[in-house]
């Protein structure tokens, strides 16, 4: 165990480096995962599927980045976490070339398959490295910074393409995104500090299971995975369909108009660091209960027909959202007492699955039910989020503390 005086602390240059490095990796990671969100009636138009199909070039992605990731954590354990992280956005950037120049909807489903799993060997290892490497008292504070990077990645991904597809052509935006993308491996790689207090352990598969079945049983981790789910699902859900809604009548917006409201991730960058940093001094289960409660606000807001609503019903659920993710996931690495990387893996795992689950069975209710099918969709996957976090509480005083 790392001497926590040997740990970077919050104002040192060491710190400054880690969060500018994991800022540069995360934009660049949701930029390139979520890039294709916006797109999705461009999809549906150019290659002829429905609402729902239009989804798997975000849904298959995330669908397989889920499981790779817990095979990229394991992996991490024993050759090392920042050449794995290297690698892995570098990939990533490269694959979206591949699916801007896609001739077929078969193609491009397929580069974004490998994208998925190109995409598994950043997020469950940059949280075991910031476990390993900051001191606990800052360890909030980075992640949220991170956070915060996958929300202006997120934002400015959705927005930049959504622009650039209306003026020259969704092949064109994602070659755009692809660029973004290679030029933040180059920053990841030469600022990110090697590791310090890393320790390999050689991969032995009948461990590794044992150690994803032990975790998956512990009533103080098991709960956050379900929250990483159903949060994770009920967010990427509620931006899936809140463009065809948006486009439709009585709006009836255009493309350009409509990327516009991805402004609202800046809402969710200060969330991410505000919120992270609280978490610890405030307790960490009451502010995951009360960003839960944020997005039911915003849910309902979204119900409501006047188009302010609807955007600041958005804004609502990406501030929940996003401060709800930055206490949930910290709170996995203080929980896990050994294999960080692993209960990493399983938190991202769930929530990456949500994403793929969710977002895609969403285009279920958003085609028999409407808008009004996809809202009642979100609210009970937040009742679900309530849910978990009481069995949290059940765990006694260090729920809120541990």
């Amino acid at each position: 165990m790392s001497s926590p005086n040997t740990l970077i602390r919050h104002g040192t240059p060491e710190f400054r480096r880690i969060t500018l490095a994991l800022f540069a990796a995360g934009f660049a990671t949701f930029a390139l995962l979520y890039c294709v969100q916006p797109l999705m009636p461009v999809f549906a138009q150019t290659f002829n599927v429905g609402a729902t199909k239009s989804s798997l070039p975000l849904s298959l992605t995330t669908g397989l980045l889920a499981p790779a990731m817990m095979v990229a954590g394991a992996y991490s354990e024993a050759r090392g976490r920042k050449q794995i992280m290297v690698a892995s956005l570098g990939l990533s950037a490269a694959l979206m070339f591949i699916a801007a120049a896609a001739p077929t909807w078969g193609v491009l489903l397929a580069a974004r398959a490998l994208q998925g799993i190109a995409f598994a060997g950043l997020p469950a290892v940059s949280m075991a490295y910031l476990s390993e490497e900051v001191h606990p008292m800052s360890l909030g504070l980075a992640v949220g910074l991170m956070i915060g990077g996958n929300g202006l990645g997120g934002m400015m991904g959705r927005l930049a393409t959504s622009l650039v597809a209306d003026r020259f052509g969704w092949r064109a935006a994602l070659a755009g995104v692809a660029t973004l993308g290679l030029i933040a491996t180059i920053v990841f790689w030469r600022t990110l500090p090697a590791s310090k207090h890393f320790t390999s352990r050689p991969l032995r598969v009948g461990a590794l299971f044992r150690t994803f079945v032990t975790q998956l049983r512990d009533r103080r981790l098991a709960p956050l995975f379900a929250e990483g789910f159903l949060l994770m699902g009920c967010f990427v859900t509620a931006y899936n369909y809140v463009t065809f809604h948006l486009l439709g009548p009585p709006y009836s917006l255009s493309h350009a108009v409509v990327g516009w409201i991805f402004v609202v991730y800046l809402i969710g960058i200060f969330a991410a660091a505000w919120i992270g940093s609280l978490a610890g001094k405030a307790g960490r289960g009451k502010m995951l209960a009360t960003m839960i409660g944020l997005m039911l606000l915003g849910v309902v807001m979204m119900a409501l027909r006047p188009t302010a609503f609807v955007v600041l019903g958005i804004a609502t659920v990406t501030f929940g959202f996003f401060g709800a993710h930055s206490v949930a996931s910290t709170w996995v690495g203080i929980r896990a007492t050994h294999a960080k990387a692993q209960a990493s893996g399983l938190y991202f795992f769930f929530y990456y699955l949500g994403s793929s689950l969710a977002g895609s069975f969403g285009g279920v209710f958003w085609e028999r039910f409407g808008w009004f099918g996809v809202i009642g969709f979100l609210a009970v996957m937040l009742t679900l989020a309530f849910t978990a976090l009481g069995i949290l509480a059940e765990e006694g005083p260090t729920a809120g503390a541990a």
